[in-house]
């Protein structure tokens, strides 16, 4: 056995040892006094001795009973008195080398965090050659981005290089109704932090969704809710500065989806969250790897084109990227009755994810003809207007709550919009409203009813592109919303005029340009809403042809691409 081992076991359990020896004890003890006390029964009357018995029988229950309830009460007020019942159980399960089971090969679709991490492999691998120039372990690596990235993977597979355990826990873990609660808890996972790295060399510990308990240090509110949520991030600082006799080899990595500055700035300063990893959305080669490892691992049509679903996924995570060949499988063996995915089934599993199910909403004629009309207006003018998105859908086909809908995107990813772009997507949002009016002379509440409505999100557009990015008739440049703040408006009445005036003047400006559109290639308009109307969905392929018939080609001079 591992001298190490039983030392560092009895280093951490000592009081279980000495609270058994004194059990033993104690039964000895019991033992001879049982022994003696016997002797003695042996040498009483008969009558007595069955009257002592009686009375023994009688004490016996009588104290299993009082034991029982004591036993009881005390674990109650154990669990939902001081630590807030049998829900907290923190560090009962631990994830080792065994769970942490992600090679770092497995890796895809984020080579620059990937890069990033391999340092921390490295360093947490190397502490030696990091102690004798003197440096410092880096103590905390904070992931940021979107849901679905593959922060959690990353952190499994930075266990699994390196070699070490890993404890895994949920910052919402931390949060509970009872002061001292989430400050408690936190000693007792890096109590075991500290038992595994002196097992086996060094322990990470990944906290999942950190902002659930590190918010901001605030003032009490109220009921102790403040002093409580204090009291778990000045336990974390202080466990993560190490204030200890011993330095461990324990590294830290936590993940959030919110920006680092919701964070307390305690926790993100030099010498806590030293390294910082951006993970973000995968780019076309990364989704095109993603679609290679996940059909790797199920039964596909060898024709399956991997570069044609990375280009129509843009925007879509790697989690997303496994869901959807999940769920191409189930229609597989659902629809088709095969053990073989085919290039349908991915594409009717894109489908569903991105636009949603089919809804059982049953529309009349009448709503039917309305919304192709509508859904055309939208189609029509992404083609023409949009420098660098293509219609790649058009549906009248119920889904998500929306009589239909029409997909628009690009080849690539775009970190940055510039005018062109802000308008022709202005012009594709109040399309609907001007093609309802050109056909039937008048129009329908489609076109507005909050978020997500048409006007809403083209009005929104155009109020950023006035107040905030200085693109208005009038000239006036800044971002006026840094003035304002929700109690109070500090922009002059007057300014906010000419910023109103200028958001109205890009509407009717875009609504305008739409009209003269749609009115000129009228033949085209209609057809294309005949066609919808047959067919209730037109695929990319179909909406080309349309266009080719009619030998209209993109204003804005794009390049229609093949996916």
């Amino acid at each position: 056995m591992n001298p190490l081992k039983i030392q560092v076991f009895f280093k951490y359990n000592w009081w279980k040892i000495l609270l058994i020896l004194l059990l033993l004890c104690i039964f000895l003890a019991m033992s001879i006094m049982f022994y003696f006390g016997f002797q003695n029964f042996t040498q009483l009357e008969s009558f007595s001795r069955r009257q002592l018995l009686a009375m023994m029988g009688m004490y016996m229950i009588i104290g299993i009973i009082q034991a029982f309830v004591f036993v009881t009460l005390m674990q109650f007020g154990h669990y939902f008195i001081m630590s807030g019942g049998f829900l907290n159980r923190l560090g009962k399960e631990k994830v080792g080398i065994a769970k942490a089971n992600v090679k770092w090969d497995d890796v895809i679709g984020m080579e620059s965090a990937k890069k990033e991490a391999w340092e921390i492999v490295k360093i947490l691998k190397d502490r030696h050659l990091v102690k004798k120039i003197g440096g410092k372990i880096i103590k905390g690596t904070l992931m940021i981005g979107p849901p679905g990235c593959g922060k959690t993977y990353l952190a499994k597979a930075i266990a699994n290089a390196c070699g070490l355990p890993l404890l895994s826990a949920v910052g919402s873990e931390f949060v509970g109704m009872f002061v001292g609660q989430g400050a408690a808890q936190m000693r007792s996972l890096f109590k075991q932090a500290r038992y595994q790295a002196e097992l086996h060399g060094g322990c990470i510990i990944f906290i999942d969704e950190i902002d659930s308990f590190a918010r901001p240090r605030m003032a009490d509110t109220g009921f102790g809710g403040g002093i409580s949520h204090n009291a778990t991030i000045n336990q974390f600082l202080t466990e993560m500065d190490g204030l200890r006799q011993k330095e461990n080899n324990i590294a830290i990595i936590a993940a959030t989806n919110v920006g680092e500055h919701q964070l307390d700035s305690a926790l993100i300063r030099a010498g806590r969250f030293d390294r910082k990893v951006h993970v973000h959305q995968p780019n076309l080669k990364e989704r095109r790897d993603l679609f290679d490892f996940y059909l790797d691992k199920v039964n596909c049509d060898k024709s399956i084109n991997a570069s044609v679903m990375a280009r129509r996924t843009l925007g879509f995570s790697a989690a997303d990227i496994d869901a959807l060949v999940r769920e191409a499988s189930i229609i597989a063996l659902r629809d088709g009755n095969r053990d073989l995915i085919i290039q349908k089934d991915l594409s009717e599993a894109f489908e569903r994810i991105a636009y949603g199910m089919k809804s059982n909403i049953i529309m009349t004629d009448e709503d039917k003809l309305w919304t192709a009309y509508h859904e055309t207006g939208h189609a029509v003018i992404a083609y023409l207007f949009h420098p660098k998105d293509d219609v790649i859908k058009a549906s009248i086909i119920p889904r998500k709550g929306f009589l239909g809908f029409v997909s628009h995107r690009s080849e690539e990813e775009s970190y940055s919009t510039n005018r062109d772009e802000l308008l022709a997507d202005i012009k594709i949002s109040v399309a609907s409203y001007v093609a309802e009016r050109i056909k039937f002379g008048t129009t329908t509440t489609g076109v507005g009813g909050g978020p997500g409505s048409d006007f809403y999100n083209a009005m929104s557009k155009a109020r950023r592109m006035a107040w905030s990015y200085g693109m208005g008739k009038s000239g006036l440049i800044g971002d006026f919303h840094t003035y304002n703040d929700f109690y109070r408006f500090n922009t002059s009445q007057k300014t906010m005029e000419k910023l109103e005036e200028d958001v109205q003047d890009i509407m009717q400006t875009c609504i305008k340009a739409v009209e003269e559109q749609l009115t000129r290639h009228r033949e085209l308009f209609e057809h294309f809403a005949q066609e919808l109307l047959t067919t209730e969905d037109l695929e990319y392929d179909q909406i080309q042809l349309i266009f080719s018939k009619f030998n209209v080609k993109p204003l804005s001079g794009r390049v229609p691409f093949k996916i």
